[in-house]
């Protein structure tokens, strides 16, 4: 039983840019150690892997902030609602979308 209770990065989204960032990492290395295209290639790789998981999360393959909602838990499940954005995610603002809470929309009907 896991004690985790956000399972954060845990989507196709995290994953992406987790495996891109180590290759990032890897190559920033290599260039540390001397290989002279390392840290400008591992530099590139590590901005691209904000953007890979960035435009991933939009993409719908990521999750809102907080507590995974339990349509959402599986690898590779797809977040629908992404479009709209999520409430109070940085990324979703960032792109312009806002995003409608929930909580309003049940606590606005009754």
């Amino acid at each position: 039983m896991s004690g985790a209770h956000h399972d954060e990065g845990h989507t196709v989204a995290g994953w992406a840019g987790f495996a891109v960032a180590v290759l990032g990492s890897l190559a920033v290395g290599l260039g540390v150690v001397g290989w002279g295209p390392g840290v400008w290639i591992g530099s590139a790789l590590l901005v691209a892997a904000v953007l890979v998981a960035w435009g991933l999360h939009l993409a719908g393959w990521g999750k809102p902030p907080g507590v995974r909602p339990v349509g959402l838990r599986g690898f590779g499940a797809r977040d629908r609602s992404a479009r709209e954005g999520h409430p109070d995610c940085f990324g979703c603002r960032m792109a312009g979308r806002r995003g409608v809470d929930r909580r309003e929309v049940v606590d606005g009907a009754s």
